[in-house]
């Protein structure tokens, strides 16, 4: 097979197929497409599939037994446009070097040029051009689809049903051109990132199924195209961001978040009014003030009365001072009284 040096399109799918991709593949630099999917295909991801076919715009390893990290080398694939390796036995985290898939950021068209449609065989005297058909069936959406030729302009990554973990790269919110992203039923933990609702053209987001947790962030609001969200059977908490988009989702999008609240959900958020919340305020610290006033006053008052007829009480001579101090004043006074 590697000695086929000017295939285009290998299509594998729903085969029996086991052991690895054959190294002499590295040879097909011309691949544009490569779906061999749904076989019996193990080891690791060939880390030459980034590095040799670099032409490749479709790359299909869905359920096989492929298993170990995703290879750093595909991030040297910067014309793909359709990615799935999902329902395998890959572990480790998402590369952050997706930012490299540059056909993902920009508006272009998929396998439309004549020269991916044509191919010449030369005979003794005249040049034949011939013209074929691409057909791929594709997971798209969570259900397969038939897509031919110029059909085929979808941009998409599928790692669902993995072992993947760690946090979603802030990365992927880069990948503006984005139809469809699956992350779902892997070992992802952390926050959504707020960058995922930089994917305006996003119409399918599945991050169900893993360890996410904290809020919805609100820019998923923005994403006018999304038809599809699921993010259940997390950990996420707060209020569901309002926004018409993500209110009319399902409740089964929500399900299995134990502190996720917000319509489409029964549950109801129980939100102070700012009002309420200031007027409790003010009253504390009032209450603080008094309390603190009172308890001074009490202070002073213990002090100065012990201080002054504690002395008085406990001290022989500053009581007799006192006493005389008092009889001299009575004297005083009643010798006044008796002139008057």
């Amino acid at each position: 097979m590697g000695s086929v040096l000017e295939l285009r399109v290998l299509i594998l799918r729903n085969n029996s197929l086991m052991g690895e991709l054959p190294f002499s593949m590295k040879h097909c630099k011309n691949l544009v497409m490569l779906d061999a999917g749904e076989n019996k295909l193990s080891g690791i991801i060939p880390s030459w599939i980034g590095s040799s076919l670099q032409q490749l715009q479709m790359l299909s390893l869905r359920k096989n037994h492929f298993f170990g990290s995703i290879p750093l080398s595909l991030c040297f694939l910067n014309g793909i446009r359709f990615l799935d390796l999902s329902v395998n036995q890959l572990w480790g985290p998402i590369p952050k070097c997706f930012i490299n898939f540059t056909a993902m950021t920009t508006q272009e068209r998929f396998l439309t040029d004549s020269h991916h449609h044509s191919y010449i065989v030369n005979h003794t005297i005249i040049r034949h051009m011939y013209n074929y058909d691409i057909i791929a069936l594709l997971m798209w959406k969570g259900v397969e689809h038939i897509f031919e030729n110029d059909k085929l302009l979808l941009k998409g990554i599928d790692l669902s049903s993995n072992q993947l973990s760690e946090d979603i790269p802030t990365e992927l919110g880069n990948l503006v051109e984005l139809v469809a992203l699956n992350l779902s039923r892997n070992n992802l933990t952390g926050i959504i990132p707020s960058e995922i609702g930089r994917l305006v053209s996003l119409e399918f987001l599945d991050l169900s199924r893993n360890h996410l947790f904290g809020s919805i962030p609100s820019s998923l609001a923005k994403i006018d195209r999304l038809s599809m969200l699921d993010v259940s059977h997390n950990n996420l908490s707060g209020m569901i961001p309002i926004g018409t988009q993500l209110q009319s989702f399902n409740a089964t999008s929500y399900e299995e978040n134990q502190d996720l609240c917000g319509l489409p959900l029964e549950k109801l958020c129980f939100v102070k009014e700012p009002h309420q919340e200031s007027v409790v305020k003010t009253q504390d610290e009032n209450d603080d003030f008094l309390q603190t006033f009172f308890m001074s006053m009490g202070l002073g008052f213990f002090v100065g009365f012990w201080g002054i007829f504690g002395t008085i009480l406990f001290n022989r001579s500053c009581r007799h001072a006192y006493f005389r101090f008092l009889n001299n004043i009575t004297e005083k006074v009643m010798s006044r009284w008796q002139r008057w």
